[in-house]
């Protein structure tokens, strides 16, 4: 018996030390995750914050200039300019950009065969970077020997300026920004119509139900979460558009100027500003944070 006790009492401080071990490992992994997130996401967001009412044009050191930088922003014309882009934009792209990944999944869903080879090529154009699907567009839209004029032309119809026309030059920014995107949305779309269990849909066909009946009164209610979560995503990241406005319209374009090119602008091309360009940032963010905040607290009471 007292050998017994013995090896007990031996194996708990053993026990403790091993557990003690992993913990630490543990840690240190966690840790190691936590510098690299606190480097490169925390930092620079406390840096952006404290630049925003500082004065720095990498001249002369940064100085405090408290709310002056903001100041300056509202009495910048082109502020406000930039908003109104940026709002259009975004109403724009939810237009084309939310609904239509969502009747492309729902025709997706609706093939018995190929329906991985479909997958594949919407999926296709997110694949590509960023910049080499504006450069696409651009030839595309190339008033003179582009591809949609020379159809055009070839039809007889008359062709448009498309990047540089006032009527067009949104339109055309959201149909690049609907191509390159479309890939990820719809594939999450097909992706949450593949748990509706398929008795619901039998049950609806055997009632009489028809394809735009089966859509309301089934899909719909069973993608609420869904459609919901891609509609924030869809938000939050068109309010952040810079690519296609900067590639195919430029920074001096008041018709496309959006609230990133206009960040751009005040650092890089203009003012060499990056304290006002830090400020922007910073009303951008406070922005799309209060956004989020009332749209998760609606729909959480929604549910």
């Amino acid at each position: 018996m007292a050998v017994i006790t013995a090896s007990r009492a031996h194996r708990g401080p053993n026990r403790l030390r091993r557990r003690i071990g992993d913990n630490l490992r543990a840690y240190l992994f966690l840790a190691a995750g936590l510098a690299s997130f606190a480097l490169f996401s925390w930092y620079p967001l406390v840096k952006g914050v404290i630049l925003s009412f500082q004065q720095d044009n990498l001249v002369v050191p940064p100085y405090w200039v408290g709310l002056d930088n903001f100041r300056a922003l509202f009495a910048d014309p082109l502020f406000f300019t930039a908003w109104r882009n940026t709002l259009e934009f975004t109403g724009l792209a939810l237009v084309f950009g939310y609904a239509v990944p969502f009747v492309v999944a729902i025709v997706i869903n609706e093939f018995r065969h190929l329906k991985g080879y479909f997958r594949i090529a919407v999926y296709l154009p997110v694949m590509l970077p960023p910049i080499v699907s504006v450069l696409l567009w651009q030839y595309f839209y190339d008033p003179g020997s582009g591809l949609f004029n020379s159809v055009l032309g070839a039809l007889h119809l008359p062709t448009s300026d498309w990047t540089q026309s006032p009527r067009m030059a949104m339109i055309s920014l959201v149909l690049v920004s609907t191509w390159s995107n479309m890939g990820g949305a719809t594939i999450m779309y097909l992706a949450g119509l593949s748990t509706i269990p398929s008795e619901l849909y039998e049950a609806a066909e055997l009632d009489g139900a028809s394809v735009w009946q089966r859509v309301r009164y089934v899909t719909l209610p069973q993608m609420r979460f869904v459609l919901l979560a891609l509609l924030l995503l869809q938000i939050v990241a068109t309010m952040q558009v810079f690519i296609e406005p900067y590639q195919l319209t430029g920074t001096t374009n008041e018709e496309t100027i959006t609230v990133m090119v206009l960040i751009y602008r005040y650092a890089f091309t203009v003012n060499n500003d990056f304290g006002l360009a830090a400020a922007m940032s910073v009303l951008l963010f406070v922005v799309l944070a209060a956004f989020s905040a009332v749209y998760l607290r609606l729909t959480r009471n929604a549910d």
